[in-house]
């Protein structure tokens, strides 16, 4: 995406830093935006965005934030942040547009939010609802689910007999199907569907590979009931590492970036031993897998 973001700026991860920052100090950054959708003296890229076709961008920029997280690149973190913050930016433009929000709605919406699930910050000072983050979040989900009933009230009805609230309702479509799974996980197992004990879970692994071997081994393999018993397989994994107290996601970024490092390592053994991958046999490739893998501490 075309960045329009400011140059990053260095700062020592060892001394406080603060900066004065007002709520106008925005305001040239929404002009800027503005400025960049304008009709006659705009940017032709900008112009041409919808709602629709800067969601990919979105997506890439919060996962760019994350990765810097994760390389602990914190000179890089402020100018990754700037960048995904334009993806909002430009989304309150367009809003603004269409006569449906403004960036001012954004902070309004995220003010009232953060106001209404910390009551115990906000509101009552003597509320009691303990003092570990395990209880906070207790309390987070319960205000939520009152959150999905009264928006499930406006949406369908004013009576609670109109409205069918699920405990999967606002889960994102679009959200990564490892991530989307564990929290249909989560919804469900705070309603009390879930196994109580480890082994159900690993069982239901087993039955999953059984059932994708049995339609992988038909006369005629069927390529969607293939595909759908596999889903059920990634699903029963997903939930024993939630079980496990595993973020799937982030332990299949790990396993990635430790294949990835095994992987250079054995391309490098095959190129000093002067020959190119595709001259080696498995086992050879298999046995310099072996060597890389023996390098790295246990």
């Amino acid at each position: 995406m075309t960045s329009h973001t400011a140059p990053s700026t260095s700062f020592s991860t060892t001394e406080p830093f603060t900066t004065k920052l007002s709520t106008t100090d925005v305001e040239p950054l929404l002009k800027m935006m503005e400025t960049l959708r304008d009709p006659q003296t705009g940017c032709p890229w900008d112009k041409a965005q919808t709602f629709q076709t800067i969601v990919p961008f979105t997506l890439e920029e919060a996962y760019e934030v994350a990765d810097t997280i994760e390389r602990l690149a914190w000179d890089e973190l402020p100018d990754e942040l700037g960048d995904l913050l334009f993806q909002i930016v430009f989304y309150c433009q367009l809003g603004k547009e269409q006569g449906k929000f403004d960036f001012a709605t954004v902070i309004e919406k995220i003010s009232d939010k953060l106001t209404r699930r910390h009551p115990h910050v906000f509101g009552d000072k003597n509320l009691q609802i303990g003092d570990s983050a395990q209880t906070m979040k207790a309390n987070w989900e319960a205000i939520k689910v009152l959150e999905r009933e009264q928006k499930a009230l406006q949406t369908v009805g004013k009576t609670q007999v109109d409205a069918l609230v699920s405990a999967l309702d606002n889960i994102p479509r679009s959200q990564p199907a490892l991530s989307r799974a564990i929290k249909i996980q989560q919804r469900v197992a705070r309603v009390g569907f879930d196994w109580a004990e480890l082994e159900p879970v690993v069982a239901k692994i087993h039955e999953e590979i059984d059932e994708v071997l049995h339609e992988v081994n038909q006369p005629e393999q069927n390529q969607e009931k293939v595909q759908s018993e596999m889903g059920d397989l990634l699903f029963a994994v997903v939930n024993l590492a939630r079980h496990l107290k595993v973020d799937p996601e982030q332990a299949l970024r790990q396993a990635n970036l430790k294949f990835e490092r095994r992987f250079r390592g054995v391309e490098q053994l095959a190129s000093d031993s002067g020959k190119s991958m595709q001259e080696h046999t498995l086992m050879e490739l298999d046995t310099y897998w072996d060597q890389v893998k023996a390098t790295e501490p246990r």
